[in-house]
């Protein structure tokens, strides 16, 4: 499940004299492409032939007249809920339609050559892995070139993920986690901030680490990562246990450093910046981390940490990502023409008869909103013992329209955008409103609803006074 958003529109000019309008597309907060809406239109008639219109959002019907400015931003604000409905159907999302065509727009959109590069990536100690990847590369295909370059055994690679990490000061923050449906190279680009490119294991439990630590590989990139987030004070510890995790480190006893480590509070957690909650009360200056099946929160009081609570994941009934898009005056061909604020609530069973909502505002609410997501996966797998992931849907041949009309088909396998294929730039006439199912799997665990913006959890337990 993603984050899509559509915060503001640019006026491309086509190179032939006229101009069009493209919708500048967001995937968990940071900008990915931007596209048009005959392009968005086209996507839409392949879904359909792909997934049937009942499980589809209605989309915006065309117009006949140029539009007006308001007319503009009433289109955009019917794009960005379409694609947003898209965003939290995981089957829709794995399909190569959906994969192939977001890769392509980001390429479209960067105007990058597939030639060979360089490609940086780091691990948490700054040790520095160099490969050549294509420019098209994606995410996965880069995953595989880092891990393989270091003699990673296939078999651990899915238990570690590309990330983006903001370094600020001696600080790191993660931006975001890479995805298939992109670049890293181009993504890496992209960011403006300071930020590297980090290979981290991307689980929460930690049960797992008894299997990395079968492979030496493995178990030095777990090793090297604990160390460092001891080292930044991500792991808390006291003086004594350090002392105890220095003579085993001196000894080069990894297995011992990481079984020990596991036992200190926020092994395992992901860390996020300060920021602010109205809990307990508003405009509360809070550290948030995210691990061992709760969302922490320590209250920052001039400059000290001094009161700790947490919320347990199974007891958020439903939690929502708001963004607030304040424009602000650019030129009119600059992508950067809004300033957005984000915020995370959540509803909270805080007693047997009482939920209260609290909301967290942060740059970082969709990575935190994705982290819960995550957690809810892991223990959803491990209570009820299947695979919540939803294999990829391959039935195609898909095509991808790019601005000016043509298209060429969609191939994850060698997806460059100079092969074009003869096409129509119309398609069936849609209809204007149908009935939408809810977009949920069987066994889906995450749904949003319509209208809401709300993500209910399916991991959501009742409970007693006694258990408060």
């Amino acid at each position: 499940m993603m984050h899509f958003s559509i915060p503001d529109v640019q006026e491309i000019n086509d190179g032939n004299g006229s101009t069009f309008i493209g919708y500048n597309i967001h995937i968990n907060g940071v900008f990915h492409c931007t596209v048009r809406y005959k392009q968005l239109h086209n996507l839409h008639e392949q879904l359909k032939k792909e997934f049937g219109s009942d499980n589809l959002p209605s989309f915006p019907p065309k117009k006949l007249l140029p539009l007006t400015i308001n007319q503009v931003d009433e289109r955009r604000s019917l794009l960005e809920k379409y694609i947003q409905m898209i965003g939290q159907d995981t089957k829709i999302l794995s399909s190569d339609l959906i994969i192939g065509f977001l890769l392509s727009a980001q390429q479209e959109t960067s105007c990058e050559k597939n030639i060979e590069v360089n490609l940086d990536v780091y691990t948490l100690n700054n040790y520095k892995i160099s490969i050549r990847v294509l420019v098209f590369d994606r995410t996965d295909q880069v995953l595989d070139k880092v891990c393989k370059s270091i003699n990673l055994p296939v078999e651990y690679v899915k238990y570690f993920s590309l990330f983006l990490i903001k370094e600020d000061n001696g600080d790191m923050f993660i931006l975001r986690k890479l995805l298939n449906l992109e670049s890293p190279y181009m993504s890496h680009r992209s960011v403006k901030e300071n930020n590297k490119i980090f290979l981290r294991k991307s689980y929460w439990d930690s049960n797992f680490d008894n299997e990395l630590m079968n492979d030496p590989i493995a178990l030095n990139l777990l090793y090297v990562q604990t160390v460092a987030e001891l080292e930044k004070g991500w792991i808390l510890c006291t003086k004594d246990t350090r002392l105890h995790l220095t003579k085993l480190q001196a000894k080069l006893a990894k297995r011992d450093y990481i079984k020990f480590a596991a036992t200190l509070k926020y092994y395992g957690y992901t860390q996020f910046a300060p920021c602010f909650c109205d809990y307990p009360n508003p405009r509360t200056k809070v550290l948030i981390a995210i691990g061992d099946h709760e969302l922490n929160m320590r209250i920052i009081d001039s400059g000290q940490l001094f009161k700790e609570g947490c919320f347990k994941v199974t007891r958020m009934r439903c939690w929502r990502i708001t963004a607030t898009h304040n424009k602000i005056d650019n030129p009119a061909n600059s992508r950067a023409t809004s300033t957005t604020s984000l915020e995370l609530a959540f509803e909270y069973l805080m007693s047997k008869d009482k939920l209260q909502w609290v909301t967290v505002t942060s740059d970082q609410a969709i990575l935190m909103s994705l982290c819960l997501q995550s957690l809810v996966d892991e223990l959803l797998v491990k209570k009820n013992g299947y695979d919540t992931k939803t294999q990829t849907v391959k039935k195609g041949p898909w095509s991808y329209m790019k601005r000016d009309g043509s298209s060429h088909l969609i191939s994850l396998d060698n997806l460059d955008l100079s092969t074009d294929i003869k096409t129509t730039t119309e398609g069936n006439r849609i209809q204007d409103t149908f009935s939408i199912k809810k977009l949920q799997e069987k066994f889906s665990i995450v749904s949003f609803k319509s209208g809401r913006g709300i993500v209910e959890n399916h991991a959501f337990e009742g409970i007693g006074d006694e258990n408060l």
